[in-house]
């Protein structure tokens, strides 16, 4: 694989950018090696500026549900762009795109636009704190709810990636009012609740976990979640900025059956650009400003570009044979990966919900952030690697997603087995 463009323009890139990079995992430290500088992407491929063509398993971590540069995608925003990027005022495609995400998500009566999933996440707890008149948060160890102060307390994901606890930066202030939980034990929320209950606002979860690898929610977490939360008098809020519109249309909540207070999107609902939104129960979002006294605020909030991708994004996916496609690639997949690590006699736990998987390198069950935490990270770099060579682009980490989209076809996931068994067979 030819990357002289690339390792030149990232040196170049580095000289003006911190690390080279806008976001941390992008800059390959985990798995080792410089990354690619990617020019375009079609369906299922990314092509780089050396001309190498990669099968894309990132799908810009998770929006591009379509694939890249859909047809349908491309046309509504290059038909917005004709009126205008911005205007700082209501559009038509914000209510259209409201309305569609009532209709899918019955817990969502209202909704606010932001510009990403980090400002939903914050302007949600804000809300939930404004409602119940409390400050205490709880949080999951391992589940990443943007890069706001008080929330990146093992937040998995790319704080885990880089080895780090939190970050500088981040006044102890803040984190006082954030209690963190491990992932899928009910009992020791059971325990926070008994001692701090009257003073929790809400908790924040991700219904299934994508940011310390997928980690799915044992049977009984998410019911007990709504029940300890409705019995003390707080706000459950579900961070459905990677599943909301990825396992079903009707998100993880309409997976599982959970009718949440709060509820957090980004990703696919922009498809493809920035955006985020929070929305729930009508007497909770009628406390927003300026129908009510929280206060949020965002100048390219509902901005038409965003609006008209997401808005062709979510009419593509009404169909059920949309989530048939995805299941079946995934079921696909995770089937192939097995056998490949099974016959290389490498342990390894596959971890799946609908089209988003992890292949975790461990012997064991992976229920939470510490058991994540024991996988192998130098074998996950050293496969990384291999496919890399081999055509498939992975997450350059091992605590992040992997994302079909309805462009992959059989073929490339058969394409993507097999190499993977080959890279296997010499790790």
């Amino acid at each position: 694989m030819k990357r002289d463009l690339s390792r030149k323009l990232f040196a170049e890139a580095q000289r003006y950018i911190p690390g080279g990079v806008s976001s941390p995992v992008r800059a390959f430290g985990a798995v080792g090696g410089e990354p690619l500088v990617i020019r375009r992407g079609a369906g299922a491929r990314i092509f780089d500026v050396d001309g190498n063509e990669l099968i894309d398993y990132v799908c810009s971590w998770g929006p591009l549900i379509l694939g890249h540069a859909h047809p349908k995608v491309a046309r509504a925003i290059q038909e917005a762009l004709r009126d205008g990027t911005t205007f700082g005022a209501p559009c038509l495609q914000e209510t259209t795109l409201a309305k569609l995400i009532c209709e899918a998500l019955p817990s969502v009566e209202l909704v606010r636009f932001v510009s990403s999933g980090t400002e939903a996440a914050m302007s949600a707890l804000r809300l939930a704190r404004g409602y119940t008149g409390r400050d205490l948060i709880v949080k999951f160890a391992g589940c990443y709810h943007g890069h706001s102060d008080g929330l990146l307390a093992e937040a998995g994901s790319g704080v885990a990636t880089l080895g780090i606890p939190g970050s500088p930066g981040v006044p102890a202030s803040y984190a006082q009012n954030t209690i963190v939980a491990p992932y899928n034990d009910l009992g020791a929320l059971e325990r926070i609740f008994q001692a701090q209950g009257g003073d929790i606002a809400a908790v924040i979860v991700e219904p299934v976990a994508g940011n310390m690898g997928v980690v799915l929610p044992r049977p009984g977490f998410l019911p007990g979640l709504r029940r300890l939360t409705a019995e003390h008098g707080a706000l459950l809020i579900f961070d459905e900025v990677i599943t909301g519109f990825r396992l079903g249309w009707g998100g993880a909540q309409g997976h599982y059956q959970i009718k949440p207070d709060l509820t957090c999107l980004g990703k696919i609902i922009g498809g493809g650009l920035p955006v985020g939104a929070y929305g729930g129960r009508r007497d909770i979002m009628e406390r927003v400003a300026p129908q009510g006294p929280v206060y949020q605020a965002g100048t390219l909030s509902g901005n038409p570009l965003a609006m008209a991708a997401g808005i062709a994004t979510l009419e593509a996916l009404k169909s059920p044979s949309a989530y048939e496609k995805l299941e079946a690639l995934g079921r696909t997949l995770e089937a192939g990966l097995a056998a490949a690590c099974r016959q290389a006699k490498i342990p390894a736990r596959i971890v799946r919900a609908g089209s988003v998987l992890t292949l975790f390198f461990t012997p064991g069950e992976v229920t939470d952030y510490n058991s994540a935490l024991r996988c192998d990270t130098a074998r996950y770099g050293a496969f990384f690697r291999a496919m890399l060579e081999a055509g498939v682009y992975l997450p350059p980490s091992q605590f992040e997603a992997w994302f079909l989209s309805l462009a992959h076809t059989e073929q490339d996931v058969e394409a993507t087995i097999a190499a993977a068994a080959r890279a296997l067979s010499v790790l």
